[in-house]
């Protein structure tokens, strides 16, 4: 029986942005070549200046039908809301 390659997630930083993106997934017997892959695939235009690689099944994911209780209790610390704050008019606009 023929064995598939292990499935990747693909994340890839622009040139001008500051944080990775996931952009795609792919399937390859290693990271190393899950990179070269990825910058084959995914950077034709040479518009990434990083690559990672994940393998899919190392991610683990919150349950979207959660998320009100995954994120209900941040709404009770009222502290880490901006607007609990007053910023003097010589800050300008944040």
């Amino acid at each position: 029986m023929k064995k598939e390659w292990p499935l990747w997630e693909v994340f890839i930083r622009g040139q001008h942005g500051l944080n990775h993106r996931h952009v795609g997934s792919l399937h390859a017997p290693d990271a190393e070549m899950a990179i070269k892959n990825a910058r084959d695939v995914y950077t034709r235009r040479k518009e990434g200046v990083s690559i990672w690689v994940v393998p899919s099944a190392q991610i683990t994911a919150s349950d979207p039908g959660a998320k009100d209780a995954l994120f209900e209790p941040s709404m009770d610390k009222i502290y880490r809301h901006p607007s609990f704050y007053d910023i003097p008019d010589e800050v300008g606009k944040m």
